[in-house]
């Protein structure tokens, strides 16, 4: 099998007292190194834009990277299974951090969809690198207290504006990558898939998927930039229902990696797109 090449795209970044990168799995530690580190320490992500982050295979320059790193900020096991082979090449000064053992744990690994738990991510995140640069400690408190406020109040607009809905029927053409979000809100979640991408959709499951919608009268479906817009497509045009896209922030695009989409950005576009499938007042 070819591995896969390695996308490691550098952070722009301030001259720093910590001259090497710190080296992120994929998006999701990326994106919260980017803004907890706010622009002090280089950041290089191994999963290229796109790719599907449950069966990437590592490449020689990923293990190169980890073992010139300053730090491995990955996950969890559960979610990059990969990890373990990365995890082999850490240099002896490379620091670690596994972001689940700052969660209670979960069979779902898909863990910051929960906004409580994706801030004790940036708090053991935030503490990590305050002890790898100690000098500049200061700014990363602070960066983490903004993150703190900017979650506290999306929190609060995902529980005001999901909380009158016509439905909260929440039927996802992807895998189940919200089961977090859709307890913590009250809906109720079908996905086509399980906790990963692999050998998950099957004909059988779109025909059950379709059948619920029918049954249920459900107007609206959801789906994700990983899986073929054709079995979106599909199921839309056999019931009539609209299509709605959802961004678990696991992979992303080029477009928003070129663009710094930020993880409330994403969430905000998950929230857009609930209040319109969903009918919720505004």
């Amino acid at each position: 099998m070819v591995l896969a090449a390695v996308c490691l795209i550098r952070f722009s970044a301030k001259k720093s007292a910590v001259p090497s990168a710190v080296v992120t799995s994929g998006y999701v530690p990326y994106t919260l190194v980017k803004q907890i580190g706010g622009g002090l320490l280089p950041v290089e992500m191994l999963l290229p834009p796109g790719a599907e982050p449950h069966s990437f295979e590592p490449s020689p320059g990923s293990m190169v990277a980890v073992h010139n790193a300053r730090a491995f900020v990955y996950v969890s096991d559960a979610l990059e299974p990969w990890a373990k082979d990365v995890l082999g090449a850490v240099g002896k000064k490379t620091r670690v951090v596994n972001l689940s053992q700052a969660v209670a744990p979960s069979q779902d690994p898909h863990v910051w969809m929960d906004f409580g738990a994706v801030v004790d991510m940036a708090r053991a995140l935030e503490k990590a690198l305050s002890e790898m640069d100690p000098e500049n400690a200061s700014s990363y408190e602070k960066n983490l207290k903004q993150f703190e406020q900017e979650v506290a109040v999306l929190d609060m607009d995902f529980a005001r504006a999901l909380s009158s809905c016509e439905s909260r029927e929440v039927v996802h053409i992807g895998h189940l990558a919200f089961g977090a979000l859709a307890k913590r809100y009250h809906l109720s979640l079908m996905a086509l898939a399980g906790t990963s991408h692999d050998g998950e959709h099957s004909a059988q499951k779109l025909i059950d998927l379709t059948k619920h919608i029918r049954a249920k009268h459900i107007q609206s479906l959801f789906t994700e930039e990983a899986v073929s817009p054709r079995l979106a497509q599909t199921v839309a045009a056999e019931t009539g229902a609209q299509i709605f896209p959802l961004y678990t922030i696991e992979d992303i695009s080029k477009d928003d990696f070129s663009n710094g989409v930020t993880y409330a950005q994403l969430m905000r576009r998950n929230l857009d797109s609930l209040q319109q499938g969903l009918v919720c007042k505004k």
